[in-house]
């Protein structure tokens, strides 16, 4: 890797980029780690250069990349980061603290690491780049892993699984997460990793590609008839991702009838609905495989429209169709937000809902043990989104319940509920809630405590908090009957 091909790329995506500043941190950063090599041998530089690299690919914007090469100065170097402010400005040195911060998270014990995985959190809500370059340092050390010992490798993928890739889904930054997710993978199983890899790239990739390309000749004369504009690609699960949907159903590989898709992009929302009209001409849709994620997005922000159709050979296969704007923020999450606010002039970004829930826990929560289960159980877990009955969206972990629901809504609303209606269908309170799903609680006026029963099914850390709390005040008032005047 090359300082040149760091900025080729970072031109390619804004030809008017201070790339001087750039190759002036690329020099500091070079006398910096003179002399230092890495454990597979290169020279240190090239971590600074590959971190740097990949925030070109996502997108970043240069404070970031500057602060990519910078990175770990320092940490490893006889350079401080006055030098670095002295040099580049308050906002490169508040991202390399930001990062070095983090860098220092090491398992040294339980309870220790619990308190730096909240530390990070912290950092990472003060400011939502912190996060994104520590990905892209993680990224390349992922690649490079060959070089450590097996426990090292093991402790790093790990760790890697469980609180790196799920906040980089969180904030749909899905290039990162996957190649996050697939060398973890290896290292984690390598066996089924090693099979699972034969089959897909060796036995198999042939007869996808042929595929492919027959559906895409059909598509693009239909298309050229219409005048409508597309780029129409192929688009490949990634390993683990395929062997978690073989394990969680239980299927075998050649089962899996959405291994790939076809992705097309279009230039406006009206092409994507036209899009998606046609093929449903051309081919029968499966039935409730039809998701309009525009105008629905995810909760990370993700649009698209998804249609499952019986193709050629009355094999099914999955459509995305997208603008170019939806693909890039697909790819690259938030940092491709902010790429295109940039463009358009505005340079305030607004954070996901679920870093604020973060901030909140951290506020409510002074134990670091606390804390982490907290957030390893609310927020990574996959998302669901609901609807009260006047339309508004609560975002919710997956398998919440309507009381769950209620609490989000309001306090009063769950200590008082009695029922749910979902789907105007009345339904328990311990009924699991899918996303999409409408729903009404019943509440029953008179009732000023929650039934402590529902702490066995409910998913939120606000609805746990708020029953127990309930509770216990409910119990301290009965006391006070006994022993008046106390």
């Amino acid at each position: 890797m090359t300082i040149e091909q760091v900025i080729k790329k970072v031109k390619e995506n804004d030809h008017g980029a201070d790339t001087d500043l750039i190759r002036l941190a690329y020099d500091f950063a070079l006398k910096a780690h003179s002399g230092q090599k890495r454990k597979n041998g290169e020279e240190y530089i090239q971590h600074s250069l590959h971190t740097a690299f990949i925030l070109t690919q996502i997108r970043a914007d240069v404070p970031s990349i500057i602060a990519g090469l910078l990175h770990d100065v320092p940490e490893d170097t006889e350079f401080t980061l006055k030098d670095v402010e002295k040099n580049f400005g308050k906002e490169v040195a508040m991202l390399v603290e930001g990062i070095t911060k983090l860098s220092k998270i090491k398992y040294r014990g339980i309870e220790r690491y619990r308190e730096s995985l909240k530390k990070m959190f912290l950092a990472m809500a003060h400011d939502l780049r912190v996060i994104l370059i520590k990905f892209c340092d993680r990224l390349h050390n992922l690649r490079t892993l060959d070089a450590l010992s097996p426990e090292k490798q093991q402790r790093i993928a790990q760790e890697t699984m469980e609180i790196f890739s799920p906040i980089a889904g969180l904030l749909g930054i899905w290039r990162l997460k996957w190649q996050m997710d697939d060398l973890c993978f290896k290292y984690l199983l390598p066996e089924e990793f090693k099979k699972l890899e034969y089959k897909y790239e060796v036995e198999k990739k042939l007869e996808r590609t042929q595929f492919i390309n027959k559906v895409r000749d059909v598509l693009g004369k239909k298309f050229k008839e219409e005048g409508i504009e597309n780029e129409i690609e192929g688009r490949f699960k990634h390993l683990f991702s395929i062997y978690q949907k073989m394990q969680k159903k239980g299927q075998q590989f050649d089962d899996i009838y959405d291994v790939f898709a076809l992705r097309i992009i279009t230039t406006s929302v009206a092409n994507c609905y036209k899009i998606l009209g046609l093929i449903h001409t051309i081919w029968r849709p499966k039935p409730n495989r039809v998701k309009d994620y525009i105008a629905v997005p995810k909760p990370n922000g993700y649009r698209s429209l998804h249609t499952t159709v019986f193709c050629l050979d009355n094999k099914l296969v999955e459509f995305q169709i997208r603008t170019k704007e939806m693909n890039e923020e697909a790819h690259y999450g938030i940092a491709a937000h902010w790429y295109y606010k940039q463009k358009e002039g505005e340079n305030i970004v607004k954070q996901p809902a679920w870093i604020k829930e973060i901030l909140d826990m951290q506020r409510a929560t002074e134990n670091a043990h606390d804390f982490i289960k907290k957030i390893k159980f609310d927020v990574f877990q996959d998302r669901i989104f609901v609807f009260s009955p006047k339309g508004d969206v609560f975002e919710l972990p997956r398998e919440s319940t309507p009381v769950d629901f209620a609490y989000a809504v309001h306090t009063d609303i769950g200590n008082k509920a009695a029922g749910a209606i979902v789907n105007e269908q009345i339904t328990t309170l311990d009924h699991i809630l899918k996303n999409g799903d409408v729903v009404n609680i019943i509440i029953e006026k008179n009732r000023k405590t929650p039934n402590k029963d529902w702490l066995r099914f409910v998913k939120t850390a606000r609805a746990r908090d708020k029953i127990k709390q309930n509770s216990a005040k409910s119990t301290f008032d009965s006391l006070k009957k006994f022993f008046p005047g106390k």
